[in-house]
């Protein structure tokens, strides 16, 4: 998929066998990628994906293609651009500055090793959950 910009367009292997020889000549397949349709345009608007290919006729004369297929059948579609950065952010191909030192923590937190105090223990503060079950429910509620 290298050497030129564009786009890889790839099919489930059901569309495939659908499509059949029609869609053969168009097809690259690489051992890498797998089988996909290299091409100059996609327009993904519509029940069709539509594809703009460069081709040549028999007699060698150049000519661009529209090859439209519905959209079920693409599994993806791959971006080729051979050139520039990815991700978002700024595009620039100077080394970014360092990121600033974090500042430490003051002599007032407690060391790594101290339980956390997130959670209090249940049976020092008296917590309904380790109490004794009070006298009237010591049956627990009927059955239905």
């Amino acid at each position: 998929m290298t050497g030129r910009n564009g786009y890889a367009v790839f099919f489930f292997p059901q569309a495939l066998e659908a499509l059949g020889d029609a869609i053969k000549p168009y097809i690259q397949d690489s051992p890498v990628v797998g089988p996909h349709v290299a091409c100059d345009e996609v327009d993904t608007a519509g029940a069709l994906i539509e594809m703009t290919l460069k081709g040549r006729m028999p007699t060698g004369e150049e000519v661009d293609l529209e090859l439209m297929v519905p959209a079920s059948m693409v599994r993806m579609i791959v971006s080729r651009q051979s050139g520039g950065m990815f991700g978002f952010g700024p595009r620039s191909y100077e080394a970014a500055a360092p990121l600033p030192m974090l500042p430490m923590v003051g002599p007032s937190a407690p060391p790594a090793e101290a339980p956390a105090q997130a959670v209090p223990e249940s049976a020092d503060a008296g917590s309904p959950g380790v109490e004794d079950v009070p006298a009237g429910d010591a049956g627990g509620k009927p059955a239905p």
